[in-house]
């Protein structure tokens, strides 16, 4: 039987969930240890309080993140929320402690603006305006946030000093294959407003690595996971004039095969490839066999320096460059640079 998987409630949830608690407190003096909202997308949201302080400025709330079966990186994180009466009207936005800054153009929020984001944002109001108060100070802040920003995208899409406050709706579910795609084209956009019009996508740390090795802008590294197809149209879509496809021959050598999502439980065919264009270039069928025998694509590259064919990674490089262009209809240039997990580039169309 197929299990059916919990969703949860994203960050902008708990720290709207914490401005109810707060603004309950603050117009009745109830401390409560629950509180209904209504996500963005009219699903009803019932969300524990962990703790209500009334602070000399303010009422401080305690929300713990609960992400279901998402293997969130905030799930079980404390997520406080400070609100506090000001003078004036509307809501005045603050980063606390582990929520960062934005530093960068090219993302929902202008630069220098706290890092909590639009949707957010629209659901933290819908909830004040449930109370009649006008002017409003709603600070937010995740301590644990500060160490947890370095395992995300959050340093390279220039958000600075902590997480960023998310969701769309306030639902969290379990993360699909599409949205973790659709969170890395926020780099593209960054990159364009940084005035890159060339960029350079790496499938991972390897490639990155040698790119910056390179000589390659930082500003133009573009994180793609195996979403290699994906994000080659997200640039396209973008108008951005040239990718440089940086990275491992193992995940390269997929893209001249005409595999633009390059897990290996969705095609593992590098071997194949490689020992493909060894043969078209004459090499003898025992050591064909050698290459497909091999564990990896390393220790085929192995067989391919022991008989002197290090030639056929210009012409795997040329035709993934072939294939990507095509795979895009020609609406971008694509170059290729095939390296090896010692650093070392083994081959490119240019």
């Amino acid at each position: 039987m197929k299990k059916i998987l919990r969703s949860g409630y994203t960050t902008g949830a708990c720290a709207a969930a914490g401005v109810k608690a707060a603004l309950i407190c603050m117009t009745t003096g109830e401390r409560v240890d629950g509180v209904d909202i209504t996500a963005l997308d009219g699903t009803l949201l019932k969300i524990p309080i962990e703790k209500v302080e009334k602070k000399s400025d303010g009422i401080r709330v305690e929300v713990i993140k609960f992400s279901g079966d998402d293997p969130d990186i905030t799930n079980g994180v404390s997520i406080f929320t400070t609100v506090r009466k000001i003078s004036g009207e509307g809501i005045n936005f603050r980063a606390g402690l582990g929520v960062g800054h934005i530093t960068k153009p090219g993302l929902q929020l202008p630069v220098g603006e706290p890092a909590i984001n639009p949707a957010p944002r629209k659901l933290i109001r819908n909830v004040a305006e449930e109370f009649d108060i006008d002017g409003l100070e709603i600070e937010i802040s995740i301590p644990e946030g500060v160490t947890l920003a370095q395992k995300t995208l959050n340093p390279v899409l220039g958000v600075e000093g902590g997480l960023s406050i998310i969701g769309t709706t306030g639902v969290l579910r379990p993360m699909s294959e599409e949205a973790f795609k659709n969170s890395l084209v926020p780099q593209i956009d960054v990159a364009k407003a940084a005035g890159f019009d060339t960029l350079v996508f790496v499938p991972g740390k390897i490639g990155e690595t040698i790119a910056k090795k390179l000589g390659y802008p930082e500003g133009a590294i573009i994180q793609t996971s195996n979403f290699i197809g994906f994000m080659l149209e997200a640039a396209a879509d973008r108008n951005i004039a040239k990718i440089i496809l940086c990275g491992h021959i193992g995940k390269l050598a997929k893209v001249a095969a005409g595999v633009f999502h390059t897990h290996n439980r969705v095609a593992d065919c590098r071997l194949e490839t490689l020992a493909a264009y060894c043969a078209a270039e004459g090499l003898p069928s025992a050591e064909v066999r050698r290459i497909l025998a091999a564990n990896t694509t390393e220790d085929a590259a192995q067989i391919i320096a022991e008989n002197k064919f290090e030639r056929v990674y210009k012409i795997i490089a040329i035709r993934a460059s072939q294939r990507a262009k095509r795979y895009v209809y020609g609406k971008l240039d694509v170059d290729i640079v095939l390296v090896d997990y010692g650093g070392n580039v083994l081959g490119t169309n240019f």
